[in-house]
């Protein structure tokens, strides 16, 4: 990645999200660097989320759900990490949705790949980090705080299937002590994240899932 393409936001900066500089997560806002369109921070987010471990009934519903809203006016974010996040990141650049990528790490000597520069170029990719150069290569920390702020900027969470007791089952539990909705496959691998109180949607049916009022 070509540093000069990497805008440096302040909290007081244009463009800076408003949600940032008021969400308790750090003890003051974070300093973002942005590659993209920063438009794509404007009205209703989903934040995409999946274990590292994801059961077989899930990975095949993963997948459905991507080659459904890859054609559907929608903005997702995450951070893209684990093994499904990545195929489902590869699936819906193939269409027309629009992504935001929040790496673990700085972005300054990230490389970006090649099928990410198309969607890049026609602005419907945007590339935000919430640490600066010094972080290089993400770590279980940076992914932790990365995941708070990834959650705090989206208006509804998609968690495909969470561990049980692991970080994305917190994660889900914190979305939805602050009534904030969180959706999750319909499947018999994710019946804990329902009864914690995550919405069922299929690839076939999601209208629940795009229809949250954003407002």
């Amino acid at each position: 990645m070509d540093a000069r393409n990497c805008i440096t936001l302040q909290a007081d900066s244009v463009g800076y999200p408003a949600v940032l500089r008021c969400c308790e997560i750090d003890a003051r806002p974070p300093v973002i660097t942005v590659q993209g369109n920063l438009d794509l921070l404007e009205g209703g987010i989903i934040g995409f989320f999946c274990s590292i471990r994801c059961p077989g009934d899930a990975i095949l519903k993963v997948y459905d759900l991507a080659r459904s809203l890859r054609s559907k006016d929608v903005t997702l974010i995450g951070g893209f990490q684990s093994a499904m996040e990545r195929e489902f990141l590869d699936l819906v650049l193939r269409g027309s949705a629009k992504v935001i990528i929040c790496p673990a790490r700085g972005l300054g000597a990230m490389r970006i790949p090649a099928n990410w520069r198309k969607p890049l170029s026609d602005g419907r990719l945007l590339l935000l980090s919430f640490f600066d150069g010094s972080i290089s290569r993400a770590t279980s920390g940076s992914a932790i705080l990365r995941n708070a702020y990834v959650a705090a900027l989206s208006h509804s969470l998609l968690i495909a299937h969470a561990e049980k007791g692991g970080k994305n089952e917190k994660l889900c539990m914190d979305v939805l002590a602050r009534d904030k909705p969180v959706f999750t496959l319909a499947s018999p691998d994710n019946e804990r994240l329902m009864e914690l109180g995550a919405v069922p949607v299929t690839a076939d049916s999601p209208l629940p899932l795009l229809q949250t009022d954003y407002s």
